[in-house]
């Protein structure tokens, strides 16, 4: 009975909001909509439709959000963030634009990131690799690299671990790389509650480990870094899941689950085989690269106004 009066609630507010929205775009007379797929874009879209102004859809993720499904049928054009056989909607109408990053994410040169290594004080070391869980931290990604950080500080002798675990872990994070007893190796690993130099950090390590979300692989393939990439189950739909099985088929990135990682050492291992291998690490950099869309915000606004343009040629023509 619950659910039923959520839903009739639910109803209610999408009707009052299509109403709104018919009467606030028939007033301003917009040339065309941009919608990024949440739900308050639903009742935006169909009252767009209903004036006859075209509007765009951009999916950052490789899953549509609910609210692009809802709209996708009237959509004139489908912008996304990875291929375009790779989304449900009509190739026709479907283009590949990327993600918009900050433009502080550049190729990664080997000069470039010696300077980024230098700029860090990194560059004592012959090796490094960074681990993000994004800006809140995931303890389950902490969890599992000060599970291996014995292995990887062993088996590496020169290698420094910079892990930015999230401001809220911050604290137990560091008590728990203290209680491995590491001694002299301890201080080759470097803990980061909170950055603002993402792409700094990123940019001077050999080996990047990091979640799925669709902004930091952008991040990633503008850089060009070796990832493994270990997506978080828990979010709604697979997105990042579904992610990170598109790069992974194309030996884009290196793909880890969950259960893989509480295996013992196989983390490390992983993280291992792409240290021991600049060829390897060489590949899945070229390939992730091959996903990078630098411009990304100016190709998005150059499809804005050629929409718009369209409309406005459309309607002289009337």
């Amino acid at each position: 009975m619950k659910t039923q009066s959520l839903n009739l609630r639910d109803a209610t507010r999408l009707a009052r909001g299509v109403g709104q929205s018919y009467r606030l775009i028939k007033a301003l007379k917009p040339d065309v909509i941009f919608t990024r797929g949440g739900f308050v874009s639903v009742p935006v879209a169909i009252g767009g439709y209903l004036n006859h102004v075209p509007y765009i859809t951009h999916d950052s993720d490789s899953v549509p959000s609910l609210g692009n499904r809802i709209i996708a049928p009237r959509a004139a054009v489908h912008a996304v963030a990875l291929p375009a056989e790779t989304y449900p909607y009509p190739i026709e109408k479907t283009v590949s634009v990327g993600v918009p990053v900050s433009e502080k994410f550049q190729p990664v040169t080997n000069k470039l990131q010696e300077e980024y290594r230098k700029e860090l004080g990194l560059d004592e070391y012959d090796q490094t690799i960074f681990l993000t869980g994004g800006g809140n931290g995931s303890r389950e990604l902490n969890k599992a690299l000060i599970a291996n950080a014995r292995y990887l500080l062993t088996t590496y002798r020169n290698l420094a671990i910079v892990h930015v675990c999230g401001r809220s872990l911050a604290n137990e994070t560091v008590a728990a790389y203290d209680a491995l007893n590491l001694g002299n190796a301890r201080k080759r690993v470097i803990v980061h509650g909170f950055i603002t130099d993402l792409y700094k950090q990123s940019g001077a390590a050999d080996v990047v480990i990091s979640r799925a979300g669709a902004t930091t692989l952008a991040e990633f393939a503008i850089q060009g870094k070796a990832c493994v990439i270990i997506p978080a189950p828990q979010l709604t739909g697979g997105h990042q899941s579904k992610n990170a099985r598109v790069l992974a088929k194309e030996k884009a990135i290196v793909q880890l689950s969950e259960d893989q990682i509480e295996q013992p050492e196989r983390l490390g291992r992983t993280i291992g085989q792409l240290l021991d291998d600049d060829a390897y690490q060489l590949a899945l950099r070229r390939n992730l690269h091959k996903y990078a869309h630098p411009q990304a915000a100016e190709e998005l606004a150059e499809l804005i106004l050629k929409t718009a343009g369209g409309e406005r040629r459309a309607r002289k023509k009337k």
